[in-house]
């Protein structure tokens, strides 16, 4: 059968602007009129859209694994091919979910020696097996390894590492073939978290175990809000992490992070009294105190964190700290009066050591706070509610006599 005229067309046009009827081919995965097409013009299979897909990534894009398997056979090259998002392909397959077809262009690229193609990253600076692992194809993502090894070393440009993406998705299996790799690329992101951060965050001692063991640096990364695996253990009351970390590295119980916040004061705005015993029990003289003076205690009566309060308060090695004064020279009572909180100042004035009558740096004791919440005093309902029991309690312990 003759074709149109328009495939009388120079190859080169066809690389400028993919003919309509391949187009439609490539998306319905017509292999029949593709071979059709090709069979009269060769060149008419080199042809892109405006994103600069050529038939294959259409294909890929769709899933039609028999066109695309077709198509390959007829050109080879165009397992090279980018568009303008700097997809492959395969890259175009794995993102778009088509395992099956993945894995065929995968095969294709390590016989044909196109390393190059399976190593590819796009215009963000992700690449097949980044793809893999966050879309959920471990198995994929196996295959990926297995065929290009180093695909382990690329980062997005977010600074997204694939073993970083199998820990969060705990993939066990890729992650050990990824640590095989001392190369392999371990950070997370912008937020600047790592393989250990996940790891905690996922609660998978035995992964932690090995990265402590290959990348010991990782336990002082802060990320952007100033936390280290550590901290983060302490902040999603991850135990039996925030134990893994101390058994191999007692020291980092002390951590005091460039804000000066103690890992402490992180449980206590958290209320992870868990996470503090657990502390305690490595360190027992772990630091207490904020870059502001004050302590795990004023940190969590602030934070309205009534059992850790509670906690603290019952704890031997804590108890100290139930008259401690801040820069300002205000206890944690203080703080409970100036955050109106009537159960928190009874928790606190029935703690056998209590002081009221310490006075903060301008001379004002924990009762006279109560003349600046007055002034500030909403409703009558609402003094009614929060004021007059806690007057009544600073009355019942004298502190107005």
């Amino acid at each position: 059968m003759k074709l149109s005229s328009s495939f009388d067309y120079p190859v080169l046009l066809y690389k400028a602007q993919m003919d309509k009827r391949l187009l439609k081919a490539a998306t319905d995965g017509d292999s029949t009129s593709m071979k059709h097409y090709a069979c009269h013009n060769p060149g008419i299979l080199l042809g892109r859209t405006l994103r600069m897909n050529t038939c294959l990534h259409i294909s890929s894009i769709h899933g039609h694994q028999r066109f695309s398997e077709d198509v390959v056979a007829l050109e080879e090259s165009l397992l090279t091919t980018v568009n303008l998002d700097w997809e492959t392909p395969l890259l175009a397959a794995v993102r778009n979910g088509h395992v099956s077809l993945a894995s065929f262009l995968l095969g294709s690229c390590h016989h044909l020696g196109m390393g190059q193609a399976i190593l590819k990253q796009d215009k963000y600076g992700f690449n097949a097996l980044h793809h893999a692992i966050r879309n959920g194809h471990e198995e994929l993502a196996l295959e990926l390894i297995t065929a290009e090894p180093s695909l382990s070393r690329a980062v997005s440009e977010c600074n997204e590492s694939p073993m970083f993406f199998a820990l969060t998705r705990n993939f066990t299996r890729v992650y050990e073939q990824l640590v095989q790799d001392p190369l392999s690329s371990y950070t997370g992101g912008l937020h600047g978290r790592n393989c250990l951060h996940a790891a905690v965050r996922n609660g998978n001692p035995e992964m932690a175990k090995q990265i402590l063991e290959k990348y010991h640096g990782l336990m002082i990364t802060e990320d952007i809000n100033k936390v280290t695996p550590t901290r983060h253990a302490v902040l999603f009351d991850k135990i039996d992490m925030l134990r893994v970390i101390l058994l191999h590295d007692p020291t980092k119980g002390y951590e005091i992070n460039s804000m000066g916040d103690p890992l402490l004061a992180a449980a206590a705005y958290r209320g992870r009294s868990n996470a503090a015993r657990e502390l305690l029990k490595h360190c027992p003289d772990a630091p207490y105190r904020q870059e502001n003076g004050g302590t795990l205690l004023h940190r969590a009566v602030w934070d309205n964190q009534i059992k850790f309060v509670k906690f603290v308060l019952t704890t031997p090695l804590l108890r100290k700290l139930i008259n401690m004064q801040g820069k300002t020279g205000k206890t944690a009572l203080h703080y409970a009066v100036r955050k109106c909180d009537p159960e928190l100042v009874s928790i606190l004035l029935s703690h056998e050591d209590i002081d009221a009558t310490v006075l903060d740096n301008i001379g004002v004791s924990a009762a006279w706070e109560l003349k600046y919440v007055m002034e500030n005093a909403k409703t009558l309902n609402w003094v009614r509610t929060y004021i007059r029991p806690m007057f009544s309690s600073l009355v019942n312990h004298s502190l107005f006599k």
